[in-house]
């Protein structure tokens, strides 16, 4: 029904409601007329309130684009500013990195004095080609090619070793827990993860962690930066919970470079070393 014109959607609704006056069941139709029981329903009262008039197609709704409160061009306008800034930026709240259906209505109103509900601002969104969805946070040192490298080749040469000296392979590395650390999601284009920057003063609280192949793990707490001393501490902690020889694997950190680092393990005695493994940078 949707697809005809106004006059044939009368003329349709007039025969279903004829052959109804001449005896005709609902079902039947429904069978003949290919509608709803719905539409029959609708029509049958549409009849009974306002007669032959009432079955008249009333005036089309609103067509793509109408009654909008923003034009074609403030929405590209307001699309561009959330893609290319933070809130925080654009003057919407000191440490505001990610946008929210309420943030880009508060944007909306400081361009262009119009209100959205929140349901209506994702409407806008989702319109314009927009998700909500977790920003990237991939440290920027990652090399793809040296990562598959490493699983194609540097590893499986690697468990060969330790298994021909009865050692254990132990990953490790250290982390922070920062002051301006991000949890959430924000808007971005649909297939394209959104980034964001983090820069500025904090504060932080760092641990270093390892586990083995077996999944036997050891940890630290400290505070402060992350230097030579502590990594040492941690290796030398790390060895008097094994009775072999350790590979520890790490990433390309300038600490597990250090020639600090590389003096101590050469030493260490054979069978109780901590050899750092590779260690290349962006592993």
């Amino acid at each position: 029904m949707r697809k005809l014109p106004p006059r044939e959607q009368e003329a349709v609704r007039r025969r279903v409601v004829g052959a109804l006056r001449d005896g005709m069941s609902g079902a039947e139709a429904v069978r003949v007329f290919g509608v709803s029981e719905n539409s029959i329903r609708n029509w049958k009262a549409r009849y009974a309130f306002g007669g032959v008039e009432g079955l008249e197609s009333g005036r089309g709704g609103r067509k793509s684009g109408e009654q909008r409160k923003l034009t074609a061009s403030q929405e590209a306008a307001l699309i561009g500013a959330i893609v290319d800034f933070e809130p925080e930026q654009l003057g919407l709240g000191l440490g505001g990195k990610l946008w929210t259906r309420r943030r880009v209505t508060q944007l909306a109103r400081q361009l262009f004095g119009v209100s959205f509900t929140d349901q209506g601002m994702g409407v806008v969104l989702r319109r314009n080609g927009l998700s909500f969805q977790r920003p990237d946070r991939r440290a920027i040192e990652a090399d793809p090619e040296a990562m598959a490298e490493w699983v194609a080749f540097t590893y499986p040469a690697l468990v060969k070793r330790a298994k021909a000296e009865d050692a254990a392979i132990v990953f490790a590395d250290q982390v922070g827990i920062r002051s301006d650390h991000l949890s959430g999601s924000t808007w971005g284009w649909v297939g394209e993860t959104p980034t964001v920057t983090r820069t500025g003063k904090r504060f932080s609280l760092n641990a270093m962690s390892a586990i083995s192949t077996r999944g036997d793990m050891r940890f630290t707490v400290f505070a402060g930066r992350f230097d030579t001393n502590e990594f040492l501490t941690f290796c030398m902690r790390l060895i008097s919970g094994y009775d072999r020889k350790i590979h520890l694997v790490v990433d390309g950190h300038p600490v597990h470079r250090s020639k600090a680092a590389k003096a101590w393990m050469l030493s260490m005695p054979p069978r109780s070393s901590c050899t750092i493994y590779p260690p290349t940078p962006r592993t």
